[in-house]
Order: C-alpha cells, then structure tokens, then sequence
C-alpha cells in the first residue's frame, strides 16, 4: 500500500486517516496536525522523510502562483528543510489544475446564470478565482481584506496582478501566522466584512478564510471551498447555505487539502518526485476526480437578487 501523509500546522481536532484506491493502487491518506507547532511540524516531516511515499504541506504553502509567476513563502519551506528523500507537495499543482473546473463543476446548480462571487484570497485559489473570471461572473477579490483586515475589495484581477507583484515578495517573508489562523485560531469565528458575505451569492476560497469572518445568516449562499469535515457541512447548514463545493472529492466523509490528495497522487505515480501541473492535468483525467458537489438546503433564490 502506497502511504501520502499530509503534516500541518492546522488543529489536530481535525486528523483524519483513510484508506483509498487511486487507479487501482491501494493508498493510505493521512492527515497530521500539529495545531500551529512551527517546530513539531518542521521535527515530524524530518522524520516521515524515507518512511512514506509522499508527504503534503499543510496550513501553509510553499508557493503562491499568480498571472504566471511562482512566489515562495519562507515559512513553509523552513518546515521541509529536512526532507531529502520524499516528495514534497503543498497542493499547488492541483489548485493550478483541478481548481479551474470550479466554475464549471458549479454550473449546473446556477443554470448557468451569471452571478456575484467573493473569492477571500485569490492569491492562494488563483485557478479557482480565474475560473469565476473566466465563465463571466462578477467577481470580489478579498485579498487585502481577508488577508491583512484593509476594508479594500478588488474588482478586477488586473488590479490584483499589480499588486501582487511587489507584495507578495514581502509576504513571502512574513511569519505565516500573521497572513492565516493555524492551530486553535482555525476554530475561531469573528464576523467581519458581512456587507461582502451578503453581496455575494457564491463564497469561495479556502474553509477557514470562508469560516473566520462569516456572519450568522448565509442563507442561500454557496460556498465553494476545500477540506471540509462533517462538522463544517453541519455549520454551513445551521447558516443557511444551500450547497457547499468541495475542490476535492469526499473520502471517509470528509474531504481533504489539495496538498494530500496531490501526494497521494505522487505516491501512486511513483517518479519519486513531485507532478507538472501537465501531469497532474493527465492523472485527474485517469481518474476521473473532479470537485464534489454537497446539498444542504433546497433555497432557489441564489443569483436573483
């Protein structure tokens, strides 16, 4: 059996462990949290170096993508200094690949109306917020707001090329903790920016961007996000939101970070390295993965407003 493990700095309240085949090969996906532990994580992923078949970086990136150009986040490569033997992916390449068919995959649930999106960080979802551009929706980046508290929304993604050029070199080298909540702080709600949650009819972005500073009432809202556990799914509904996206396929009743379904397919591809985003493209169609769409309530508003 082929063994992907995905350490991260996130809530250990949300670990999970399943068993899984890709294109026939047996795969374990295990998740590993070290509840904001800089120095656990790094000390974890030296020791699962050789002992497993790929490892994911988890509530971290080692790389934001965006227009076209990679910039490296200091922090999640400090983890990974150890790691000399497996590969080491943090979801990138499926955020590159697999996070583009959003739109697509969401068509269907908006008969193809045209609506408003609010992506929370398009510098760490850049497929998935090129997709809204792309199938024509109107669409909010929340970058400088979800990212560093600046009431500034974006409407263009031109605006967000600029300034991500001279910005993000400078976020690449700030502590992490001060750009995402890790450990304890992913459980933390505080309502923020409800104009923007209320505008929308479509919340995308990663679960605990959407999770921190939504409001009490998203009543025929759909969120469009990654790994979620069943507890997630159950405080969406208590909201009112009537589906919820997942850019990941659910396994075991949850779904899980594009960083662990992207080692598990390295693992199962087995060139001891991490995929081309071409490569990655070339293994969803063999498999067949694409995003999973979960009904919370019947509400038919969405769009219309």
């Amino acid at each position: 059996m082929k063994e992907a493990v995905s350490v991260s700095l996130g809530s250990s309240a949300r670990d999970k462990r399943v068993e899984i085949e890709l294109d026939g090969v047996p795969v374990a996906l295990e998740r590993r949290g070290t509840d904001g532990d800089a120095a656990k994580a790094a000390s974890l992923f030296t020791a699962l170096d050789g002992q497993v078949d790929a490892l994911g970086v988890g509530g971290i990136d080692l790389w934001l993508t965006v227009d076209g150009r990679r910039y490296p986040l200091h922090a999640g490569h400090r983890l990974v200094e150890g790691v000399r033997r497996t590969p080491v992916v943090d979801g990138s390449g499926l955020k590159e690949s697999l996070e583009y068919g959003c739109a697509d995959a969401l068509a269907p649930l908006l008969q193809n109306r045209r609506v408003r999106v609010l992506v929370t960080a398009a510098v760490d979802r850049y497929g998935m917020a090129r997709s809204f551009v792309n199938a024509g929706h109107e669409v909010i980046f929340g970058d400088l707001m979800f990212g560093f508290g600046l009431p500034l929304p974006m409407r263009r993604l031109r605006t967000l090329h600029i300034i991500a050029r001279p910005l993000l070199p400078v976020v690449g080298h700030l502590p992490f903790s001060l750009l995402y909540p890790t450990g304890e702080r992913q459980e933390e709600i505080r309502p923020r920016f409800e104009r923007w949650y209320r505008w929308a009819d479509v919340i995308a972005g990663d679960c605990h961007y959407v999770r921190r500073h939504m409001p009490d009432d998203l009543q025929g809202k759909i969120v469009v996000t990654n790994t979620t556990t069943a507890a997630d799914l159950e405080l969406f509904g208590q909201r009112g939101v009537q589906a919820v996206l997942t850019t990941t396929p659910s396994y075991g009743g949850r779904s899980f970070g594009t960083n662990l379904l992207e080692a598990g397919i390295t693992a199962v591809a087995g060139k001891g390295r991490p995929l081309t985003v071409e490569e990655l493209r070339h293994w969803l169609k063999r498999l067949a993965l694409r995003p999973t769409l979960h009904a919370l309530a019947p509400v038919a508003s969405a769009g219309q407003r």
